[in-house]
């Protein structure tokens, strides 16, 4: 954890330099400020070698924990999604497949390791994974030395996060997702309209990537980026609709969806379990879900609470009047930590999501998230002891496995109010509270 706030150490001292963003209500308008293309020779070996030295490490490490194959936690890729691929690459999606509950850019993923006929799927499918790993990185360390109100301590947080999730965060697709979401992320700022086509690229994917929008501040910057969002996400749709069949049957499949056991409705039904209740998990739609009495108000409270956390979200936007560099970043984060925490389903891979929208924070020096993303290396080291290391505990309800899912839900809950509470007051309050004009800060 040194290593992520080393770079800190300064901040009180260091000018503020804030990215610019274009916007009719700001009172100014600050000129792009030139950045070097590379870290300054000196601070290679400092930094950018030891950063990537670590990165080939530990990856390697990754690698050779997913090889071995501990717990065939691959099982999914080699089988289940490489029989999607399958599909696909005969003009359908898997229609009538209850497993299949992703939006129809997700078709693309599945595909894409046969571009690689000389390995087999599942390698294809690591190679693929471990370059968007890479350039997940690589954007994390040129957004993180633009300038002294910059930090490396993204692109450390992402480097020693991932390899906290073990083998699972390459034998799933979600790493793929996060990294063209990221991107578009950091390029919002200055190419709202590049950042948004990503935004909707990532959101036809897997639909989360849509909420890392809603930060951009009010005027000129934010249309562009919402409708490059929709553009984008319409184009593709509309384009795979034409391409395959069955590009929308995800829709009935997501909405018969239960409350799955890592999820904090899961986590409530296990405490009922150990406390006489009557109902039990199983496998359906592709996980392990509670079914039983009451399970479906419970499902109905998930769902309400997702609608409450838009609606303050909403409530956010409107009431803020102070947006800087870090702003739209940590708007990314709250939303999706939201999200998060109010699904029905919670698997152990949507802390990858976390990660990389926490990295994207921490690359601003002037971000409000930082205690955040420490209490998400946390939640992130439980969900590796939930699964693999405890699942079956979890899902035959014993006292430790609720034990270690309280810890890991808990966190997040943490994480997600105190992420709330942080955003609200660096934006949405101010020292003048007659002031109604939303404030760009200049750069120093």
């Amino acid at each position: 954890m040194a290593l992520l706030w080393k770079a800190e150490a300064t901040v009180a001292k260091a000018p503020v330099d804030i990215r610019p963003f274009r916007t009719r209500t700001a009172s100014v308008v600050v000129a792009p400020k030139a950045r070097p293309l590379l870290l300054r020779p000196r601070t290679w070996t400092e930094q950018w070698l030891g950063l990537v030295a670590y990165w080939v490490s530990s990856r390697v490490v990754m690698l050779a924990i997913l090889r071995k194959g501990h717990g065939d936690i691959a099982r999914e890729v080699h089988s289940l999604y490489r029989h999607w691929g399958h599909l696909l690459a005969h003009g359908s999606y898997p229609v009538g497949d209850v497993t299949w509950q992703y939006p129809p850019g997700a078709g693309l993923v599945m595909v894409a390791p046969k571009l690689l006929p000389f390995l087999s799927y599942l390698q294809a499918f690591v190679v693929l994974v471990v370059i968007a790993d890479a350039l997940t990185m690589a954007a994390l360390l040129r957004a993180g030395s633009g300038g002294p109100a910059r930090s490396l301590a993204g692109a450390w947080f992402w480097v020693l996060g991932l390899p906290l999730m073990m083998q699972l965060a390459y034998a799933r697709f979600d790493v793929l997702v996060t990294a063209v979401a990221v991107l578009g992320l950091l390029a919002l700022p200055r190419h709202p309209r590049v950042g948004g086509a990503l935004v909707g690229l990532a959101a036809i994917i897997k639909v989360w990537p849509v909420l890392t929008v809603l930060g951009t501040p009010r005027g000129r910057t934010s249309r562009e980026a919402w409708l490059a969002v929709l553009a984008s996400a319409a184009a593709l749709s509309l384009l795979l609709a034409t391409v395959f069949r069955g590009a929308f049957g995800f829709l009935s499949e997501q909405s018969r969806r239960g409350i799955e056991v890592e999820s904090f409705g899961g986590t409530a039904l296990q405490l009922a379990k150990l406390l006489g209740w009557s109902g039990h998990a199983t496998t359906r739609y592709g996980s392990v879900e509670y079914v039983g009495p009451y399970v479906g108000a419970v499902s109905a409270l998930a769902v309400l609470l997702t609608a409450l956390s838009f609606a303050w979200l909403l409530l956010w936007r409107l009431k803020a009047r102070r947006w800087t560099g870090a702003t739209p970043y940590d708007a990314a984060l709250t939303a999706v930590l939201l999200f998060t925490v109010t699904s029905r389903v919670i698997s152990p891979q949507y802390m990858i999501w976390l990660i990389g929208l926490a990295a994207v924070c921490l690359t601003v020096r002037g971000t409000t998230q930082r205690p955040v993303a420490g209490l998400l290396l946390l939640a992130t080291g439980i969900t590796t002891v939930d699964y693999p290391m405890f699942f079956s505990s979890v899902t035959h309800s014993t006292w430790h496995g609720f034990a270690v899912m309280a810890l890991r839900n808990g966190l997040l809950l943490a994480a997600a109010l105190l992420s709330c509470v942080r955003l609200w007051r660096a934006s949405a309050v101010t020292l003048r509270a007659a002031d109604s004009t939303p404030v760009v800060e200049r750069a120093a």
